[in-house]
């Protein structure tokens, strides 16, 4: 097959398309024939040198991915060769083909092209896991956004308003908070041009939000706090800002707050297959009744991965960049 490689850290021209062998299909697993595959930051991070691959996982990047089918391994059930499927993945996705564990795989939505199913399986999981699991958003809730308009932010948007949630959201630009209400922020905020710790308050009579979802870090952590309403959890999953910062224990203490940070990638099989089997449960429906639509920049031959990397490092994009077989 021909796949993805990195020789060696560095820029998008990092990525090179090269021959590798095809995968075979371990037991518990399957082989799918791949259609698209999400990118991810993660994934720049991996192709920088500054992310690898966990342990026993494929040195090809790419952590999600759609396709069909087309060898059954060992021990396999309720899946069959010809099926229409998308993945969550530990690494492998940026190749025509892939061996994925069982556990980790969802249908691919019905009422949605193939490719686009591409862009599902990251962002709902890790949404779903965070958000929803850890943080136990509930309809009647609040939820500030970070990064809105991201492939995660546009995700975490409408599933937060199909919910029953008030949606905040902050972008970098007018054209970015203006596509965040449109699906279904009921404000978002210019981080450039204004304050999001006054706007929520003001929004909510004071009080603040239930829960924060932050993919900057640390410079944002104060602000952050401040955000919450009392007995709020604040959601890290991403320090795109910076690692560290300074916490004032009583800030904390005196909302009965919660910081919970986590990441997906390196979660035990058991773990991801647990995440799958709740968002298939109680995401997909919604999903396939057109209430959450992958919102999709671009799509781009997987040969030339390296214009969809510069894509995502522009930063100018709204929602997620797709991989094409």
């Amino acid at each position: 097959m021909w796949a993805i490689a990195i020789p060696k850290p560095g820029g998008p021209e990092a990525l090179v398309w090269s021959e590798r062998p095809d995968p075979v299909a371990q037991p518990g697993e399957v082989v799918v024939d791949v259609a698209a595959a999400g990118v991810n930051r993660a994934d720049l991070l991996q192709r920088q040198g500054r992310y690898p691959p966990p342990p026993g996982a494929s040195d090809v990047p790419g952590l999600e991915c759609s396709g069909v089918i087309s060898e059954i391994g060992p021990d396999v059930v309720h899946w069959q060769v010809g099926d229409r499927v998308c993945a969550l993945l530990a690494g492998g996705g940026y190749a025509q083909r892939v061996a994925v564990p069982a556990g980790q795989l969802l249908p691919a939505p019905g009422a949605l092209d193939l490719v686009k199913a591409a862009a599902l399986p990251e962002a709902a999981c890790t949404v779903w896991s965070t958000v929803f699991e850890a943080a136990r958003l509930r309809a009647g809730e609040s939820l500030l956004v970070h990064g809105g308009t991201s492939g995660i932010g546009t995700f975490a948007v409408q599933l937060a308003k199909a919910s029953g949630v008030r949606v905040f959201a902050t972008a970098g630009t007018a054209a970015k908070c203006a596509r965040a209400v449109e699906l279904g922020a009921e404000a978002a905020i210019n981080h450039k041009d204004d304050d999001f710790v006054r706007v929520v308050h003001d929004r909510t009579s004071g009080r603040g939000v239930d829960v924060v979802l932050d993919v900057v870090g640390g410079p944002y952590l104060d602000r952050n706090l401040a955000a919450l309403a009392p007995d709020g959890r604040l959601v890290v999953i991403a320090t795109q800002g910076g690692r560290r910062a300074e916490l004032d224990f009583r800030d904390l203490m005196a909302k009965r707050a919660t910081v919970y940070a986590a990441g997906l990638r390196a979660r035990p099989p058991e773990q991801k297959a647990a995440i799958v089997a709740a968002v298939r449960d109680r995401v997909w429906p919604l999903v396939e009744a057109a209430a959450i639509r992958p919102v999709i920049e671009a799509e781009v031959p997987m040969s030339h991965a390296p214009r969809a990397h510069q894509i995502l490092e522009d930063g100018q994009h709204i929602g997620k960049v797709l991989l094409t077989v």
